[in-house]
């Protein structure tokens, strides 16, 4: 006979052990099961091809700023004047449908201009992408995203160091997360590799240059804390609005900091020499006060080269008229397609067409001055080159392509931007 104690123990026993299977079980699942989330977790997020902290393994879908595109765009409208100056510097210009009316450059003249408010007139011009900024409100955007447009907003950059950020985005955003974003990068190191070269031939001097650009005469003004102020360094300037926050400098200020030099928007200066406020100031007083283009210097494409060029040819007219800049980096991989000698060109300039002009634009691309893709038409973009290879190889910055720049363009001379071309 079994005695009691030891039945009860066989009993207990007999029960623990279904529940310790039981458990042992269930913990098994659960470990399967976050296992299996974890993958898909990470296939999805590795299906998104999200480029926040770098390029994509392929180039489509990509994710950029929690929005995720599928396929390549069959056509873009951009709304916003900065991001299709990025456009035109990657040379993406040709996926845009559709642009803003405040996209005043040349080369987009031919599209349409459409407006935020427009969903329906967006989608008639074939656009399936919308590239906006920060600008662009909640409501406008539900409403495109309503109409089935993607919307992807695409901030300005902060410093030198965000603008490969921008220009990766925006590449990506058209051309993949591979593709497009690595040729964000280039451009945008290219940009900057420019402005260096600039900085890098300013005379040195023991007196600061001092200058400010001014956008109104109720003291806008470009301050320090925006990527604007690294085109003053460029320029070999420093700008007396540094300390400044948020587009505003203060009378006092202005009158304390006294700029050498002033820079304004088109259609100020007349003004702005006229105010009783700023008729003391050292600028005004001995007429150096100069128009500029406000797109040159708000927007961070070529503008800001643009900008860069201007500034530092008005405060150091030696370098336009001397070879100082001969000490620019020189490179052997560009093709000459031409002569060296001036007899053998006839001057180009704004308006012209034609073959010449698309060598002339392919020689610019092959030396890393021309970044948007030759189209054979003499416009804006195509003078600027043209007075960018002038600066940077001791010439009078005229924007026309005269016989002795063509010239000296196709010879063995010809000084490039940097050592590699905005083209590969």
């Amino acid at each position: 006979m079994i005695p009691m104690n030891m039945s009860i123990q066989r009993r207990a026993h007999a029960k623990v052990g279904p529940q310790r299977k039981t458990s042992s079980l269930k913990k098994g699942v659960c470990l399967l099961l976050c296992l299996i989330m974890t993958i898909s977790a990470m296939t999805a997020c590795s299906g998104n091809n999200d480029v926040t902290s770098g390029a994509g393994a392929t180039d489509f879908p990509v994710t950029i700023n929690g929005v995720t595109i599928s396929a390549e765009p069959q056509g873009v409208a951009v709304l916003s004047p900065n991001l299709a100056e990025i456009v035109l510097a990657l040379g993406y210009e040709t996926k845009l449908k559709a642009r803003c009316a405040e996209c005043t450059t040349e080369d987009l003249s031919p599209l349409p201009a459409v407006d935020a408010g427009d969903p329906e007139g967006i989608k008639a011009t074939g656009a399936t992408l919308v590239l906006a900024d920060e600008n662009l409100s909640e409501e406008q955007k539900a409403a495109l995203e309503s109409a089935g447009l993607t919307v992807l907003v695409i901030s300005s950059a902060s410093d030198r160091e965000d603008l490969q950020r921008l220009y990766s985005q925006v590449g990506a955003a058209l051309m993949g997360g591979s593709t497009g974003y690595g040729k964000g990068e280039k451009v945008a190191e290219n940009v900057l590799i420019t402005l260096d070269d600039i900085e890098r031939v300013i005379p040195s001097s023991d007196t600061p240059v001092t200058a400010c650009y001014l956008t109104n005469l109720e003291g806008g003004a470009v301050t320090g804390d925006s990527m604007q102020g690294r085109i003053f360094e460029s320029a070999g300037l420093v700008n007396i609005a540094t300390d400044s926050k948020e587009g505003k400098i203060s009378d006092e200020s202005l009158k304390a900091s006294d700029p050498m030099y002033i820079f304004c928007i088109t259609g100020l200066k007349e003004a702005l020499m006229e105010t009783e406020k700023f008729k003391d100031l050292t600028a005004v007083k001995e007429g150096r006060v100069y128009e500029m283009p406000y797109s040159y210097i708000a927007y961070q494409g070529r503008g800001m080269i643009r900008a860069a060029t201007f500034m530092a040819g008005t405060a150091y007219p030696e370098l336009l008229e001397s070879d100082t800049l001969s000490s620019v980096p020189s490179s052997s991989s560009s093709t000459v397609s031409g002569s060296g000698d001036p007899g053998d060109y006839s001057t180009l300039k704004s308006g012209d067409s034609g073959d010449a002009v698309t060598r002339l634009q392919e020689r610019l691309a092959d030396l890393g001055y021309f970044y948007v893709n030759p189209t054979g038409n003499y416009l804006d973009v195509t003078v600027q080159c043209v007075k960018d290879f002038q600066l940077l190889n001791g010439m009078a910055a005229t924007g026309i392509a005269d016989p002795e720049t063509q010239a000296l363009l196709f010879s063995d001379e010809a000084i490039p931007r940097n050592t590699e071309s905005s083209q590969s």
